[in-house]
């Protein structure tokens, strides 16, 4: 029964949901699974990985083979470099403690890489959003402009459409 790591679609229409699932490669994509290990949201920015770490691990170990999208899951979470650094220490070229050492080297780089991706994002929206706001701005300015000339020329045009007054003086009559 040869195993693999996959994903197994849930969720509504355009509102994709997954479970990552170890399953029978002859089972269906949405069907029969061994064991669940984890969840993905893609609809979410950014997305949303959650995965037991010892399943996935383990399940390496035993063979099981991860789908490329999964394998790529995997590599964010680090599931994959510390299955090749245990691999290591089964041949003798690593011992435990230099395993954890780079693991945990690794995984202060990728958070760091992380923070730093998620600031640049967050500092790209808010300049967005000042940009839109300013195009936004000018268009209002304009239409206050254009709206501002257009009334004073219908002003212009009523006070010469007025007649101007003429004010004749009586002279009082004679007694």
């Amino acid at each position: 029964m040869p195993a693999k790591i996959r994903l197994a679609r849930h969720g509504k229409k355009f509102r994709p949901y997954y479970f990552i699932v170890v399953a029978d490669s002859r089972a269906p994509r949405d069907g029969k699974f061994i064991e669940r290990i984890g969840n993905y949201n893609p609809v979410t920015n950014p997305a949303t990985i959650e995965i037991d770490f010892d399943k996935a691990l383990s399940w390496l170990q035993k063979g099981a083979l991860p789908t490329d999208t999964v394998r790529s899951l995997l590599l964010q979470k680090g599931v994959l470099y510390k299955n090749h650094l245990l691999k290591g220490v089964k041949k003798g070229a690593l011992t435990e403690e230099q395993v954890e050492q780079k693991f945990q080297e690794w995984v202060a780089s990728n958070d760091q890489k992380l923070k730093s991706a998620s600031s640049k994002m967050e500092a790209d929206k808010r300049n967005d959003a000042k940009s839109r706001f300013a195009a936004e701005t000018k268009v209002k300015e304009a239409r206050a402009a254009a709206w501002a000339k257009k009334n004073a020329k219908e002003v212009a045009a009523a006070h010469a459409a007025e007649e101007p007054i003429q004010v004749t003086l009586a002279k009082p009559a004679a007694q």
